[in-house]
């Protein structure tokens, strides 16, 4: 069935010829015409009648292109919906120059419309959630069954932190006998990660992580009290080595879908294969009334620690929502003895620790651009409990550790992808900068 423009021009192309032959069959007929006019106006209409049918075929494919665009676009769908794409049924997709994609939607939205960038990321097949840009340890999307994810990662984080001790007493308002410490620390971290995954079922996978550590801290101390100057210390010291070992096994409880959530639970288990802050030896006489100074950086954190997590991930046109909430359970030490340097055996004697576990819970978006690349957006929290040591907290609080995260993601090929995260600390405990890169691939 042609269209009211194309019943339109063919109308008026026959109405062109038939007026056209009236004329000359009364200019015949009246007698008025030589043979050789006769012959010049039969070809002149010969000519029209060609150059009409040529415009008719233009029309023609200019109204099956604009049906293409429009199939392809899902331009018709675009008006009752918030997002997507159609795709052929050949499963071909033309290309179009942005003079078409423009014409099309300037002749297919009505005045003041506009349609919206992005789509709705698209659940699997098997039932497992959609994946979105990781910007979190945890992944949102499990390896299917029987496949194998390599991913080698790479993580810089950078931090910096005032602190300024008092020790001694007060005699009179703003006058301090003794000594005042006022220290600057400036710490890079930069740590690469080799992390497997494998899916044992499509509900269940398994992951083992090892990274590797570089540490570099820089230390401007100033005892203002007790020698007076005005020349600043520096202390640098740096680390390096294997961390501590992770293994986690998560399990996905059941099937969601379009505005119905999914829950995963984890299990973490973190070894202590790093060198940790005992170990190290640090220098008394470098700083005795500040606590001394590390000669060496730890790599590791020097406990057995175990984490269960549960994450959940709606998906709503055109997002997907994600969160979890988790606890970390830190293993305590018995008869811990500190690597001093400068100091008595007396002091290297720390007896039992038990450092404070970890409350947290995060949340956050995603969202897919295309079929290749997707962003998030997210904040992650931790709630660190006290340290005691041999059963006091003395010395030590609660700290509170936020982060604001964006991530991208971007699929390479069938295998790879390229994920890239950036993390701004929101509290003075957390670092400033967190910057972390991996490529993930499917075997």
């Amino acid at each position: 069935m042609l269209s009211e423009n194309t019943r339109g021009r063919s109308f008026g192309k026959k109405s062109l010829i038939g007026v056209v032959a009236m004329a000359c069959g009364g200019l015949v007929q009246a007698g008025e015409m030589s043979p050789a006019q006769e012959e010049a106006l039969r070809l002149q209409v010969v000519e029209q009648t060609n150059r009409l049918e040529q415009l008719r075929q233009q029309m023609a494919e200019a109204d099956a292109k604009l049906a293409e665009i429009k199939r392809v676009l899902g331009i018709e769908k675009l008006r009752n919906t918030r997002g997507g794409t159609e795709v052929p049924e050949d499963g071909r997709i033309r290309q179009f120059s942005s003079f078409e994609l423009a014409q099309a939607q300037s002749a297919t939205l009505p005045a003041g419309q506009v349609s919206t960038v992005g789509q709705a990321p698209q659940a699997t097949s098997d039932g497992r959630p959609p994946a979105v840009a990781p910007i979190f340890d945890q992944p949102g999307i499990l390896t299917p069954k029987g496949k194998f994810v390599f991913e080698p990662g790479f993580q810089y984080s950078y931090s910096s932190s005032n602190r300024v001790s008092l020790v001694g007493y007060t005699i009179i308002p703003a006058l301090t006998i003794g000594l005042i410490d006022v220290r600057e620390v400036r710490r890079n971290t930069f740590t690469a990660n080799l992390t497997g995954r494998w899916g044992i079922t499509n509900r269940f996978e398994i992951e083992a992580k090892i990274p590797y550590v570089y540490r570099s801290d820089s230390v401007v101390s100033r005892p203002l009290n007790l020698t007076p100057s005005s020349q600043d210390q520096v202390f640098s010291a740096d680390g390096s080595g294997v961390g501590d070992v992770e293994v986690t096994g998560r399990y996905q409880f059941n099937d969601g879908g379009q505005d119905k959530p999914y829950y995963i639970g984890s299990l973490r288990f973190k070894s202590r294969t790093g060198k940790d802050q005992f170990e190290v030896p640090t220098d008394l006489a470098a700083n005795p009334n500040a606590g001394g100074l590390q000669k060496e950086l730890p790599t590791g954190s020097g406990f057995y620690t175990i984490q269960p997590g549960l994450t959940f991930l709606y998906p709503t046109d055109p997002a997907v929502f994600f969160g979890g909430i988790s606890y970390q359970y830190n293993v305590k030490r018995s008869n811990v003895k500190a690597n001093y340097v400068g100091g008595t055996t007396n002091q290297g004697n720390l007896g039992e620790i038990d450092p404070g576990d970890v409350i947290g819970f995060n949340f956050g978006m995603g969202l897919a651009l295309n079929d290749r690349s997707s962003f998030s957006i997210g904040y992650d929290h931790s709630s660190v409990g006290k340290t005691k040591t041999s059963g006091s907290a003395t010395g030590s609080v609660r700290t509170e550790l936020g982060t604001l995260l964006l991530g991208y993601s971007h699929k390479l090929n069938n295998k790879n992808s390229l994920n890239l995260s950036v993390g701004v600390g929101v509290t003075d405990d957390t670092p400033d900068v967190t910057m972390s890169l991996r490529m993930p691939t499917s075997f």
